[in-house]
């Protein structure tokens, strides 16, 4: 089944900046120079509502979340929703959400983190989703979102996506094609026994993580593969794992190393891609079909059809 890519931007087009999930406590700096970089494109940018509230731990209560959101996926003007920050909170609105106009006429809803609930649940409704930088991205250094910017303006205009990246001798060789699906590690975990689950049979898996100890990303995976997350995948493909916390009891392995003990050994892996929480967050197709060419010792490519 081939599923819906909205359609790609032009100039003149609206883009809506909204906080599905953690607050934005004195971010609003790099809120706008976000809003100035999709401006700088030829894009029109509107704030949602209720973007700068604050609500404990949220972006304001889930009610107003949810309402900025959904007003979003409503107005036909608007063509792409741009998550601000992620944080956590996505999955406090998700069944609060009507996607009926969304699936009518489908439109890019942009993020990685915490926006990895949206790109699970979207998937299920058969709709592609953009895994790239948000707002506060602009917070780091300018330097080094050089390919960042350029991944994200390339997917959402429409642009030919392909990467390059050195190999690690870490890979497990293939060459395989597949729908992307995937996101933040916890996030998919949380996803499970949910609609909101996806099914990997005869796709490729990305993952990626932050501020995690070794046997807590040990501890997901394990309930992603008693899940059936690896049973059937083509291939896994492995971003930033950034910050990971020492625990007084060693772990005793390489994250490489506690990957490829989780997934078969027949499954090729590529590690080491540029996507997740690092300033280098290259932009990802979710639910496009992929091809990968990994190996050991040249370099590993990665193309989306």
């Amino acid at each position: 089944m081939r599923l819906t890519a909205p359609p790609y931007l032009q100039k003149g087009d609206t883009i809506a900046i909204v906080a599905p999930a953690g607050i934005l406590k004195n971010r609003k700096e790099a809120i706008d120079m976000a809003k100035e970089l999709a401006e700088s494109w030829g894009l029109k940018v509107v704030y949602g509502k209720h973007l700068f509230n604050q609500n404990n731990h949220f972006a304001g209560t889930d009610a107003e979340r949810c309402q900025d959101f959904q007003d979003a996926l409503d107005n036909p003007n608007i063509k792409a929703i741009w998550a601000a920050r992620g944080g956590y909170g996505s999955v406090r609105i998700l069944d609060k959400l009507d996607f009926t106009k969304f699936k009518q006429h489908p439109k890019w809803v942009i993020g990685y983190s915490d926006i990895t609930a949206f790109h699970n649940h979207i998937h299920n409704l058969g709709v592609e989703t953009l895994h790239a930088m948000m707002g506060t991205s602009m917070e780091e250094n300018s330097e080094e979102l050089v390919e960042t910017i350029a991944t994200f303006k390339k997917a959402l205009f429409g642009e030919k996506l392909t990467y390059t990246i050195p190999s690690s001798k870490k890979n497990r060789n293939g060459e395989v094609s597949g729908k992307l699906v995937g996101g933040n590690i916890a996030i998919l975990a949380s996803m499970l026994g949910s609609d909101s689950q996806i099914s990997t049979d005869g796709k490729v898996l990305f993952i990626e993580e932050i501020g995690e100890y070794k046997y807590s990303i040990d501890r997901m995976l394990q309930s992603l593969k008693r899940a059936g997350y690896f049973t059937n995948v083509k291939a896994v493909i492995v971003g930033d794992m950034t910050k990971i916390k020492k625990n007084t009891t060693p772990w005793g392995s390489s994250i490489e190393d506690l990957i490829l003990a989780i997934v078969p050994k027949n499954v090729p892996v590529l590690f080491n891609f540029p996507a997740g929480h690092e300033a280098d967050n290259r932009a990802l197709i979710m639910s496009r079909e992929v091809s990968l060419s990994i190996h050991q010792k040249e370099t590993s490519a990665v193309l989306f059809k």
